[in-house]
């Protein structure tokens, strides 16, 4: 019987390997609560203070502890993260980016340009080195509220407004007018306009505006799909880059309320995506953070979180790269972290700001680090118990090694009729990943199982080198293959459209 168990845990743990790759680790362990406060940086030009509106570490790991604020004065600063704070060694740079407040600020081009949105309804491109403007992207009519890059291509990214558009921009097409500072101006390569019109628009009173600003967007991880969401109302809107014309899909919270009160629209202030794409959260002005599955929208929220409150446009929320938590700032002064998994567990509550947490950012390479921004003048930079962190010092081979599990058919069999395997000579490769790997032990070599039908033992069956390459080329084929579903052949590129097409 107990080798039966073994059996029977050896193979699920196979079969969970062979869908997911390697057993995802976390990026936070559950006993991850003892935040540290690394310190604290007051954004302030000239001696006179201003409220940071963005934040963003950059995404490679070479630089990924250089933090970028923008702020309402329309400065740039980039920090060194990993420098004691306060300090002025900290201080990498800073300078005048837009002559009106920078709403968002994100890294591009293996962390060597910077894009700003402003107020002054224009996104700028800059050189982080040099501090030099290289690019001017107009044609917002309103203030540019959120950007979001393509996922691989760094020449495409996508702006959000307050006029209530949302625009494509191809960095590769400048037009041949150059300003006096030899800044190249880009056209959108398309726009929408009234995406996130309100339901109420035509019916509101006269010299009353209906809201229409889009808040926020993302460029997908397959990357040919937006999601957007406005102030006017609690919906994420997902569009196709290819047909601009038409949404392909929505998704919202399902309110089943009966007052008048909870059943009102809220606004969204915020987006963010998980490393892998599967994951999406819409911050909501109903004090919640829906967390969604891409591939099963019409669903609705799989969780939603709360215990934060979230009373302005500048309260945003994010998920950190492996999906396993969530940070938010708040307007209690307080920023709060959930566990994905323990959704109705108490938050981690981080206290020492002042006044409301507004922008919030996880650092992608170094686990447990993040940043917190708020209307008290200052970012603080935290990071987890080191006790507490799964360890990033091992060898990407040793965490991340390939397992070559039977094929799905004959575990099948080998759980229905009870196989007996002797633990004993079980590979270590294909214990849990939790075991420590002895790295100076060689990987034991795999032998994989010869498999066939019934009819293969009496008649073999092989293919030409021409019909080989026939089957290979087969889209039908190619489908069935166990390739991530949000990243196939480019030939098979599925998109949102896809699976609501096909449901």
């Amino acid at each position: 019987m107990e080798r039966s168990s073994r059996s029977k845990s050896l193979f699920r743990d196979m079969r969970s390997r062979e869908l997911g790759g390697f057993r995802k680790r976390r990026f936070i362990t559950q006993m991850g609560s003892d935040f540290t406060e690394m310190g604290s940086v007051t954004v302030e030009h000239n001696g006179e203070e201003t409220p940071p509106l963005s934040v963003s570490f950059c995404k490679t790991s070479k630089y990924s502890h250089i933090l970028a604020v923008s702020d309402e004065d329309g400065y740039v600063s980039l920090f060194d993260t990993r420098t004691e704070f306060p300090s002025e060694k900290a201080r990498i740079s800073d300078w005048v980016a837009h002559q009106n407040a920078i709403f968002d600020v994100c890294w591009i081009k293996e962390d060597t340009n910077i894009l700003t949105a402003s107020g002054d309804q224009t996104i700028k491109v800059w050189d982080a080195q040099e501090k030099k403007c290289t690019g001017i992207l107009m044609g917002h009519t309103g203030s540019v509220k959120s950007l979001s890059p393509h996922p691989t291509n760094s020449d495409l990214l996508i702006s959000a407004s307050r006029d209530g558009s949302f625009a494509i921009w191809d960095l590769r097409c400048k037009t041949t007018s150059k300003t006096r500072c030899s800044e190249a101006h880009v056209t959108p390569a398309a726009m929408v306009q009234g995406a996130h019109l309100s339901s109420r628009a035509k019916r509101v009173r006269r010299g009353k505006a209906a809201s229409m600003s889009i808040t926020s967007v993302l460029y997908l991880k397959d990357e040919v799909s937006i999601a957007t969401a406005g102030a006017a109302d609690s919906i994420v809107k997902f569009w196709d880059t290819r047909n601009l014309k038409v949404q392909v899909t929505q998704a919202s919270p399902n309110i089943k309320s009966s007052t008048e009160k909870e059943r009102r629209l809220h606004g969204i202030s915020s987006l963010s995506q998980d490393l892998n794409g599967v994951f999406l959260t819409a911050t909501c002005m109903d004090n919640r953070i829906y967390l969604y599955n891409v591939l099963q929208l019409d669903k609705g929220p799989m969780l939603s979180f709360s215990g934060c409150r979230i009373e302005s446009f500048y309260v945003k929320s994010t998920i950190s790269p492996d999906a396993a938590h969530i940070l938010s700032g708040s307007s209690d002064g307080n920023a709060y972290i959930w566990q994905v998994n323990k959704p109705d567990v108490d938050p981690i509550t981080l206290k020492t700001h002042d006044g409301e947490v507004t922008a919030v950012d996880w650092c992608p390479s170094e686990v447990g680090k993040i940043a917190t921004s708020s209307d008290d003048f200052t970012v603080r930079i935290w990071n987890i118990n080191s006790s507490y962190c799964s360890s990033t010092t091992r060898s990407p081979s040793a965490i991340r090694r390939r397992v070559m599990a039977i094929p799905r058919e004959e575990c099948r069999e080998l759980l229905m009729n009870d196989e007996r395997i002797d633990p004993t000579k079980v590979p270590d490769n294909l214990l849990p990943s939790d075991e420590v790997f002895n790295q100076n032990n060689p990987p034991i070599p795999i032998t994989m199982p010869t498999i066939s039908t019934p009819e293969a033992h009496k008649k073999k069956f092989s293919l030409d080198s021409d019909s080989k390459e026939t089957f290979e080329k087969t889209p039908e084929a190619a489908m069935k293959s166990p390739s991530s579903v949000l990243n196939p052949p480019s030939s098979l590129k599925r998109t949102i459209r896809d699976y609501f097409l096909a449901a």
